[in-house]
């Protein structure tokens, strides 16, 4: 039988999603705890990769158990999990469903703030920048709809099979006080760091050190540059997963940090 397990995490102490030896990583926590109360190995395949320090406030992965369990799998799993990791449901699935290759959209939200908060340090990326010029960044923005070939915001395209990627909407959000920053975006599919090389280059832009038609040049061109400064990795979250199957709203807003209910304080720019 196979099951979509439906979780949020907060990415701080881990080197990102996927298992790697000798790093804290959110793949393996789950197998050992759920290897642990089914008393078999158990192995889980998620609906992406996140990387370092990247949260999630929502992720499916899949696992497949020839005999379901007797107990309350809900309440012991979040019971023995860490605190940063939580999980929402459990969904029983028809077939072999795949975690991965049957997503058809994600999301992510990035969030930057723009004084020191200690309150803030792990949930939101800080950019000391007060006097963003947000109509560029928003000129640039409106931009990433129009292109497919995303080679020029991947630092390592040739491991990729391909580098299209069809972004169905983005957005750069401004909060009421004008201190934070929220970049939405959402695609079939993202490479690797090419969120955080996007706003890398829309801060750029933002700050004066990079031109609209530049950043439009490496759409065009399709040409990786030498040098690639993503942004921090702390204020990204892998926010929607969308399945032809399976459509569930986010169990959670975010850090009521950074705003309690995340779309009502935040104006589109």
């Amino acid at each position: 039988m196979r099951y979509f397990i439906h979780i949020g995490y907060h990415g701080t102490k881990y080197s990102g999603w996927q298992k790697h030896p000798g790093v804290l990583n959110i793949q393996e926590v789950l197998e050992t705890a759920l290897s642990g109360l089914l008393k078999t190995p158990i192995y889980i395949i998620g609906c992406g990769r996140t990387d370092a320090q990247v949260h999630a406030s929502q992720f499916f992965f899949h696992l497949d158990v020839e005999q379901e369990w007797k107990f309350d799998l809900f309440f012991r799993l979040n019971k023995i999990l860490p605190d940063d990791i939580a999980v929402f449901d459990i969904i029983p699935m028809e077939g072999l469903p795949h975690a991965r290759f049957d997503a058809i959209q994600r999301s992510y939200d990035y969030f930057i703030h723009t004084y020191k908060d200690p309150f803030l340090s792990e949930y939101s990326s800080l950019y000391l920048e007060k006097n963003w010029d947000l109509d560029k960044m928003k000129a640039a923005v409106a931009l990433l709809p129009l292109y497919t070939d995303y080679r020029g915001f991947c630092k390592s395209p040739d491991r990729n099979e391909h580098t299209i990627c069809n972004i169905s909407s983005a957005t750069l959000y401004v909060d009421e006080s004008g201190d934070k920053l929220r970049f939405q975006i959402s695609a079939n599919r993202f490479l690797s760091k090419m969120i955080r090389i996007i706003m890398g280059r829309l801060l750029d832009i933002g700050r004066g050190k990079m031109s609209v038609e530049e950043f439009e040049s490496y759409l065009i061109s399709k040409e990786t540059p030498a040098i690639i400064i993503p942004a921090y990795p702390q204020g990204l979250y892998l926010s929607k997963v969308t399945y032809p199957y399976l459509d569930l709203p986010p169990r959670n807003t975010f850090s009521s940090v950074l705003q309690n209910r995340v779309d009502s304080g935040w104006i589109a720019i």
